[in-house]
């Protein structure tokens, strides 16, 4: 764990650096579409979990990570017409789980958890319509 919030601008910075060469080499949006608006939606994530840190916001990136996963499933399962319910709730206790391990270790506040929720959340349902 860092202790100044300062800390995290670096590794956030590396983060947007290697997604985009990920996006722009790898996994390019004519071969993975869905993979291709996830990773981009991760991107987004990364960049407003790093606006935040310029305001000494602290996000909670377990919570960016989980919940844009969350919506990302729940997307595929509706795009692939599957019954996947039971990894959908799965993902939804992790949820919880992540919340409240971070609250157990005094790592976040509830403010940070919920800004971390609703990073992860918007941009994945935002670019959710365009793979849809």
């Amino acid at each position: 764990m860092l202790a100044d919030i300062s800390q995290r601008k670096i590794p956030l910075v590396i983060q947007c650096f290697l997604t985009i060469l990920l996006i722009q080499k790898s996994i390019t949006i004519y071969h993975f579409p869905e993979l291709y608006f996830f990773f981009l939606a991760g991107l987004l994530s990364t960049i407003i979990a790093l606006i935040f840190l310029f305001y000494k916001i602290k996000a909670s990136l377990h919570m960016i990570a989980v919940s844009a996963l969350t919506v990302f499933v729940i997307g595929l399962s509706i795009h692939n017409q599957a019954q996947n319910i039971d990894v959908i709730a799965f993902l939804v206790l992790m949820n919880g789980f992540v919340a409240s391990s971070r609250l157990e270790m005094k790592a976040h506040t509830p403010k940070e958890l919920v800004i971390g929720l609703i990073s992860g959340l918007l941009p994945q349902l935002f670019l959710l319509s365009f793979w849809l």
